[in-house]
């Protein structure tokens, strides 16, 4: 292994991680390259075993290895368990703890970026994927007032409500259609797209699970979604007056929260922002 930390996938060519991690460790002084290991699943358990070598520090982990490394860590975070997913590994002395920073990155995305503070909101979120549990956890912790679910597949909706709902927080589960989003849409402060819907590449690039005439003017639309930084739901977001947030500040925050958490200092907040939005622009 020829360095001690870096992100694992498959495929791993899209990655911007390195971009922006390895601009936070230039400023700090730490001698590491951030690299992209690209580890198909069968050589997924050997490549984790490496991870325990005297020396590494971390590795981020992104599709399709989330849940498939559980079972070869030693140990899981309370978020990891809640979200049911691992999006870093850190090594302790030989032990690998498997942690997942998406909910807080994107908490942090939300506040830092755009001055939004969830709690007491009402929200909406599409989808009920790995990216809608980690922030239906965070707006859970965030201490939400009403959270909505909405995904195509209903049934897939109402697990993702019923696994989070605790107490007073019992989030609603509902289909797509304009008909069942028009009871809660309009009246919410907050909608969040986890969907693939609107991404670059994906089944359905210039589709949106929303359209502006069911947007508040005085909401926040996010879009998990990266790639474009400007996708057909942040247009129709834009379209209704309301404001709109791109999933590059998620991706950068949970890097940054892992990123401290393997190197022990506070990461360069900036210089790793400024790095990431010069790569997007140079396309």
């Amino acid at each position: 292994m020829s360095s001690n930390i870096g992100v694992m996938g498959h495929p791993i060519g899209h990655t911007k991680s390195p971009v922006f991690q390895q601009a936070g460790l230039d400023e700090l002084g730490i001698a590491e390259t951030f690299e992209a290991w690209d580890v198909a699943p069968d050589e997924l358990e050997e490549k984790v075993t490496t991870f325990r070598a005297t020396g590494f520090l971390a590795a981020c982990v992104t599709l399709p290895h989330k849940q498939a490394v559980i079972p070869l860590v030693d140990e899981l975070t309370e978020a990891a368990e809640a979200v049911g997913a691992v999006n870093w590994i850190f090594n302790r002395d030989g032990k690998l703890v498997g942690h997942n920073t998406d909910g807080t990155g994107f908490l942090r995305a939300l506040k830092e970026k755009t001055g939004f503070d969830p709690a007491g909101v009402d929200a909406v979120v599409f989808g009920a994927g790995g990216a809608a549990r980690a922030i239906v956890y965070a707006l859970k912790l965030a201490g939400i007032a009403r959270l909505t679910i909405a995904n195509r597949t209903v049934g897939k909706a109402q697990a993702l409500a019923s696994e989070f709902s605790e107490g007073r927080f019992k989030p609603d589960a509902i289909g797509l259609s304009r008909d069942e989003l028009a009871n809660c849409a309009p009246y919410a402060q907050l909608l969040v797209n986890t969907t693939s819907l609107g991404m670059a590449g994906g089944p359905a690039e210039m589709a949106t699970p929303i359209l502006a005439d069911m947007i508040s003017a005085d909401a926040l639309g996010y879009d998990a979604v990266y790639a474009p930084p400007m996708t057909k739901f942040l247009r129709e977001v834009e379209n209704a007056g309301a404001t709109s947030a791109g999933g590059m500040t998620m991706l950068v925050y949970q890097g940054i929260e892992g990123f401290e958490m393997a190197t022990g200092q506070k990461a360069p907040v900036d210089t790793m922002f400024a790095a990431i939005e010069k790569a997007f622009k140079s396309g």
